[in-house]
């Protein structure tokens, strides 16, 4: 039996960042703030405490449990800090209690010396804030780094042995949905082990409120967001790349009701695109059978993701089969991320990964 992953997140509020990324508020986005080169009000023994904490409520003899420094530009903050931070983490690791340690940065916050120092401290996995890949979406977004900043890091962090993340966010000024595919083709290219994938939301008092007041910028609607999210998820797993989130964690300040002006945010935004992903498999197996009759079967922990939101994406599937009904049955020797297809004579079951490796890779 596979056991539970856990993480333990530690948000790292990095305010001495040089850069003003259009989308960027980190006080909304951490609920926290730090001086330049600080780490705001998290030291040792913040971490320390933040452990204990979230050890006390995991059963460590089934659990497989991370330390993760969010919330901004890690590597940037001043080196005792982060000799600080990374010690405790790494004492924890030493005796046991935890398995991984986690970090994410910006590409050009990478060198040598940096990795040495991360080595050091047993970090295993290491995300970069790569957003884009498109030289004007990078100058419009103000991000102060190119696209051969991320091919250059990437390259390193692969070479020290490293896991390496990709955090890609689509929809961003100047951006185009062949953009958005055209990045994720190049983020493929790098061979990350893992990607987050999020739409671009509009949040208080950023420089994209101010474009979007203007009249110079639109995000992406719901719909757009969920279509183009799905294919880069296709993408990404079909080339067996692990999409670890989809959209941003909701939190009382990102939510429809906080501090998102505008843009495509829902609070189980990566269900949409997992519902389409299965309507989609559907589809694409009963597209060209004439049958009188569609019968599935799924496992009972994926059928809220097939039903996802009111049944939206099921419904927009029995029109385009043109077909009143489709027989689903809830089936436990179906394996999870799979669907069962009745053909007429027998059942084809077939795998999420397997569909989108021959739709995308």
């Amino acid at each position: 039996m596979s056991k539970n992953h856990y993480i333990i997140p530690i948000f790292v509020p990095h305010i001495g960042c040089p850069h003003t990324c259009v989308f960027c508020n980190q006080d909304s986005i951490t609920g926290d703030a730090g001086s330049a080169g600080s780490a705001g009000n998290v030291d040792g023994a913040y971490v320390k405490k933040t452990i204990e904490d979230y050890l006390e409520t995991i059963d460590s003899s089934d659990a497989i449990i991370e330390v993760s420094f969010f919330g901004g530009t890690f590597t940037g903050i001043n080196m005792c800090i982060q000799r600080e931070l990374l010690s405790v983490a790494q004492n924890y690791k030493n005796i046991g209690k935890i398995k991984f340690i986690r970090l994410s940065t910006r590409p050009d916050y990478i060198d040598q010396e940096i990795l040495d120092h991360l080595k050091s401290f047993d970090v295993d996995i290491i995300e970069l804030g790569v957003q884009s890949l498109d030289e004007e979406v990078l100058h419009k977004s103000g991000r102060g780094h190119s696209s051969e900043d991320v091919e250059k890091a990437s390259k390193l962090i692969k070479e020290y042995g490293f896991t390496l993340g990709h955090q890609i966010m689509l929809g961003l000024p100047g951006d185009t949905r062949e953009k958005d595919i055209e990045t994720t083709r190049k983020s493929i290219s790098m061979n990350p082990d893992i990607c987050r994938i999020y739409p671009s939301l509009v949040i208080k008092e950023t420089p994209m409120e101010k474009l979007l007041r203007e009249g110079l910028y639109k995000p992406y609607t719901l719909e757009e967001a969920v279509d183009i999210s799905k294919i880069v998820y296709g993408m990404m797993e079909g080339n067996d790349i692990k999409v670890i989130r989809i959209g941003l964690q909701p939190t009382e300040e990102i939510s429809a009701y906080g501090d998102v002006v505008d843009g495509p945010f829902h609070p189980a935004f990566r269900e949409l695109v997992e519902s389409s992903v299965y309507c989609d498999m559907i589809y694409d197996y009963y597209k060209d059978k004439e049958m009188d009759k569609y019968k599935i079967y799924i496992n009972p922990k994926d059928i809220s993701k097939l039903y996802s939101n009111k049944k939206q994406y099921f419904n927009l599937l029995l029109k385009k089969l043109k077909s009143k009904e489709i027989f689903v049955t809830q089936e436990r020797n179906i394996g999870k991320s799979s669907i069962g297809f009745y053909n007429g004579t027998k059942l084809d079951i077939i795998n999420q990964k397997d569909y989108l490796k021959l739709k995308y890779q």
